[in-house]
């Protein structure tokens, strides 16, 4: 099957020489939600923007159903693009702002109104539709430009950071409707944000960025879960990672000298003796226990080793969420939570020793660099 969309080895290079991305590759299949995941000035807009055909393409190729998009003008390509600023016209109301590529396109009225009338149905703006934007709410407008994006049933819809601009309850709300509504349709979209929880709600696949370059594109929860770099390691999630040096491989388990002591996780890859790497852990992946000296014994055997001691220094419940802090011997905090249910404030006192544990598969052993 031919990808909605594809990059191959493309690249930017601004006149300066600054590298923006470097050898981009993605092929996206029809109807997937991706999306552009980095810190600012990682690559991700100007990828975006070169897909839409805003940005030259210094290297590389770039196609849209198999067809070689490099010079394609942006008003050509099967392409429509929503901003984070929106960009609507005030002086317009809502119909006529949904409908104004339409117009551009020249495409006659009756057939032009009759979509329009469609997508404002769809996204549930025809009470609104004779209003002007300017007088709308931030949610409104959102909703305002997706159904221009969409009226002109484009291929692929691009969203720089469109949810940016919204309060945190509105943007969880629109989030929900956004993911209903591409399912509905089936529209391939490129979405690019900085927000992790955003990214790993909403797309089939992220792609992770870091200085111009592509560290990782997995489906959210392996992202999650199994980072196969240092950098998203660290960027994703909340992980406590410790170096060390591997000792041996037991299947895909690997045992890793660390200043913690031998600890243990599942590698990604066959790892030599000796080789450096980090081993990374998921909050989610950690249980903490009393440091009973009874226990110790037990809670190594059924965790394959991986206990280290820590201090609690802070305890915090938030509604149902126990919410704690804990230090490690090196100093290093560690943020744990889980619901109240499982650790309440008496068992696990501020200032009171305990043990961390966690299984092998759960962890992630990487290659330092």
């Amino acid at each position: 099957m031919i990808p909605d969309l594809e990059l191959v080895n493309v690249g930017k290079v601004y006149d300066n020489g600054t590298m923006a991305v470097d050898a981009f590759d993605l092929a996206v299949t029809k109807g997937e939600f991706i999306a552009f995941l980095g810190p600012s000035g990682c690559g991700k807009t100007t990828t975006l923007r070169m897909i839409a055909g805003f940005e030259e393409i210094s290297s590389g190729d770039m196609m849209i159903k198999g067809v070689r998009m490099n010079d394609v003008p942006p008003q050509r390509r099967p392409t429509s693009m929503i901003f984070q600023s929106y960009a609507l016209f005030p002086h317009m109301t809502v119909r006529r702002n949904v409908g104004y590529g339409l117009e551009v396109k020249n495409m006659p009225k009756a057939e032009r109104d009759a979509k329009v009338d469609r997508i404002l149905a769809t996204l549930g703006l025809e009470d609104i539709a004779e209003r002007k934007t300017d007088k709308l709410s931030g949610g409104q407008r959102q909703r305002i430009a997706l159904a221009r994006g969409l009226v002109v049933e484009p291929d692929i819809l691009l969203l720089d950071e469109p949810l940016g601009a919204l309060d945190a309850n509105l943007r969880k709300a629109i989030q929900n409707e956004l993911k209903l509504l591409q399912k509905t349709l089936g529209v391939t979209f490129i979405f690019v944000t900085h927000a992790q929880s955003e990214a790993l709600a909403l797309s089939d696949r992220i792609v992770v960025m870091n200085q111009g370059r592509v560290e990782q594109i997995s489906p959210p929860h392996q992202l999650y879960t199994r980072p196969n770099t240092p950098f998203v390691a660290q960027f994703i999630g909340r992980n406590t990672i410790f170096q060390g040096e591997v000792r041996g491989m037991n299947g895909t388990v690997a045992t890793v000298d660390t200043p913690a002591g031998t600890l243990s996780g599942q590698a990604n890859t066959t790892l030599s003796d000796k080789s450096k790497v980090s081993l990374v852990i998921p909050a989610e992946a950690i249980e903490v226990h009393a440091a009973d000296g009874g226990a110790r014994e037990r809670i190594a055997h059924d965790y394959g080793g991986n206990l280290i001691d820590a201090t609690i220094t802070r305890f915090d419940v938030v509604g149902h969420v126990s919410q704690l802090a804990a230090a490690l011997p090196d100093g290093r905090a560690v943020a744990l939570e889980a619901h109240i249910d499982k650790y309440r404030p008496e068992a696990f006192p501020v200032g009171s020793r305990i043990i961390l544990s966690w299984k092998p598969t759960e962890a992630t052993v990487i290659p330092a660099h």
